[in-house]
């Protein structure tokens, strides 16, 4: 396999793990969790270094994944103090453990290859170098490896959890009532977050791990109501920008992270703009046409209350009737047309007169 295609293995896998969770992150209005749980777990990952002198034990994951947790409750302690918003918890805590790790770094580790920008933009282009020897075979780059098993345990886990981690998410009340335990779910959720953040980091940073978890959740929310056809309609979202974003960056020479993470927001966007349902010009052509209707609404009332009356051609006449209403004679003009066109109205020597099978409501 050429490092091109490696590199978007990489990013797709990434980008299917991130979507898994990402899901309930958007559901549970937490999605900035996600960018403080991606910021602080490098402290997480000094602790292990210093504690074993090595970039490649396991203890790194579980150290990141450790302090992903308690940055989750630290900023959920704050928010039940009732002194801080949600928000501003998360703003409070992720720069405090973020810079205590940044202080370690250059203290003890300031010659180690473990730095800020690492974690925050990592390095796609790299990560097919970094190969998979197990008896002399070559078995392809780690972060295919490492990106495939934590994809399959989001998606072993999901499966294995869906309703209790639907039934939390929507009515977490009643899940307690139950005994499905949403306290549990909650911080195994965020587990999820933080582990998925750990493995994917090295490759693609950060940022991009935010970009999928926020962005094709987002995005598959605006397009459906059912949760399970929002958690496939995010994998195959992120995949495509994944796609596109490397694509994008190979042709202009660009950072390959940064073009997928800029795909991202480009695809939300259209999508925002776009979505049938809940997309921006979907919202503008139903206020319109709410509009329309709430017009037709008010000549019919108004020809209800002026019809057969002495001042019927006064009131209801072509030319006349904006005034009444207090309408410009072009949005009158329209109205009347519309209504007309609809066989809701007729009009006989020059005034407004309701059709025959008009009934008033």
């Amino acid at each position: 396999m050429s490092p091109e295609l490696e590199i978007q293995l990489i990013a797709a896998l990434v980008a299917v793990a991130c979507a898994l969770p990402g899901c309930f992150l958007v559901l549970r209005r937490m999605s900035m969790m996600s960018d403080a749980i991606t910021h602080t777990l490098l402290l997480g990952i000094v602790l292990a270094f210093l504690a074993t002198h090595s970039l490649t034990s396991p203890l790194l994951i579980l150290g990141a994944a450790s302090v992903g947790l308690l940055t989750v409750w630290l900023a959920e302690a704050l928010q039940r103090s009732r002194r801080v918003s949600e928000d501003s918890a998360i703003g409070l805590t992720f720069p405090l453990l973020f810079s205590i790790a940044i202080i370690l770094i250059t203290h003890y580790a300031d010659s180690v290859h473990l730095d800020a920008d690492a974690v925050l933009l990592g390095e796609l282009a790299f990560a097919p170098f970094d190969r998979m020897i197990v008896g002399g075979a070559d078995l392809g780059p780690k972060a295919v490896w490492s990106m495939g098993c934590v994809a399959f345990l989001n998606l072993a886990a999901l499966l294995l959890f869906f309703k209790e981690l639907k039934l939390a998410t929507f009515d977490p009340i009643l899940a307690a009532l139950l005994g499905f335990a949403p306290a549990w779910l909650h911080y195994g959720l965020m587990a999820s977050v933080s582990v998925t953040a750990v493995a994917a980091f090295q490759a693609v940073g950060s940022i991009l791990v935010v970009a999928f978890m926020v962005g094709p959740p987002a995005g598959a929310y605006l397009l459906t109501d059912d949760l399970r056809k929002m958690i496939v309609l995010s994998a195959v979202i992120g995949v495509l920008n994944a796609l596109a974003g490397y694509w994008a960056a190979a042709w202009l020479d660009v950072s390959i992270a940064g073009g997928i993470a800029v795909a991202t927001g480009l695809s939300f966007l259209g999508i925002f703009v776009l979505s049938p349902s809940r997309g921006l010009l979907s919202a503008v052509r139903r206020r319109a046409r709410q509009k329309m209707e709430y017009r037709e609404r008010i000549v019919l009332i108004h020809l209800r209350h002026h019809e057969g009356s002495g001042d019927e051609a006064e009131e209801l006449g072509v030319g006349s009737i904006h005034r009444h209403l207090g309408w410009p004679r072009e949005l009158a003009g329209s109205v009347l047309r519309r209504l007309e066109a609809e066989g809701k109205i007729r009009i006989e020597d020059g005034v407004v007169k309701p059709a025959a099978d008009t009934r008033f409501r």
